[in-house]
This record gives structure tokens, sequence and C-alpha cells, in this order.
């Protein structure tokens, strides 16, 4: 990983190949997509990596690499239905208050800002109580977080992507 990505002064999150990226101001995505943990296997040459946790539309189908299909939206998605959305879970319990959802808006000159004031958020005991159960389901099998956002890389979904990696043993 470069340092010019690491000190960039901010971050912009794009989709590559169904992965979300962190991108240098330039544009340029960095080599590595950001939403992988780390399997035991890491050393080994032969194991191809796959990301655990992913970011996602709730319009978009399941696919093989999806395994448990959260949605993280407070409010459900408009013009789809139980059966189209085929989801494992809806964890309403998780999404941002309606307050800080309001003022964010979606404004990706907000992101920044707005993930720091989520992540306050995800302390709340209800809020930190249902980042637990994402923890241990994405032990278990790949989690793939959605919302019904048109960009879900600048999603709460994203946010709590990066907050469930982050609290992965040995994440740096």
């Amino acid at each position: 990983m470069s340092d010019d990505v690491a000190s960039a002064p901010e971050l912009v999150w794009e989709y590559e190949g169904g992965r979300l990226r962190r991108a240098r101001p330039d544009g340029q995505a960095k080599t590595t997509p950001i939403l992988r943990i780390p399997t035991t296997n890491e050393g080994s040459p032969s194991m191809q990596q796959q990301p655990r946790i992913r970011v996602g539309r709730v319009y978009d189908h399941r696919t093989a690499e999806d395994g448990t299909r959260v949605l993280v939206d407070r409010l459900w998605p408009r013009g789809l239905t139980k059966d189209q959305a085929d989801l494992d879970e809806w964890c309403k319990q998780i999404a941002p208050s309606a307050a800080l959802r309001s003022w964010y808006a979606h404004d990706p000159h907000r992101f920044a800002e707005f993930g720091r004031r989520y992540r306050t958020e995800l302390d709340d005991p209800g809020r930190a109580a249902a980042l637990q159960h994402l923890r241990q389901l994405a032990q278990h099998q790949p989690l793939t977080l959605l919302t019904a956002a048109r960009r879900a890389d600048i999603s709460e979904a994203a946010v709590l992507a990066e907050q469930l990696l982050d609290a992965e043993p040995g994440a740096s």
C-alpha cells in the first residue's frame, strides 16, 4: 500500500467488480480492495482470499458469493417486495438516526463526517448489540450488507463494513 493513499485528505469510495475500493483523489483505485478479512491461510499462495464482508444494493440479485444478505436501512426499499429482496435478515435497528440520515442526504462531500457521526451512534447500546450480531454472522460465512441507496459505496453499509473489518483481530 502506498503512503500517498493513506495520507490523502479525503477518501473516495468506488465500486469495481462488485467490490468496494478506496480510490485516490485523481480517480485511480488502490490495487487492493478494502473489504477483505484476512483468512487463516493468508500466507498460502495457493489459497485465494475471498471477501468476507461485502456491500451491495438490495435491488441486485443474489450471487453465490453473497452469503448472508442483510438489509441495514431503517426504511423498506421503495418498489421492492420481500420476495424480490431475497434477504436473510433486515437489521433496521443498526441504521443511522433519522436526523443524521436527513443531514447527510447522501452528499459525497459529507461522507467522511457522516462516517464519523455514524460511528459515534454505533456506541448506542441497541446499535452496539446489532453490530455485534453482524460480527457473529460474518464469522460463520460471507456477509453482504445491503442498502437501497443509489451509491452503496457512500452509504451506512460502507461505514458498517469498515467498522466490522476494523474490529477483526489483526486488522490495521
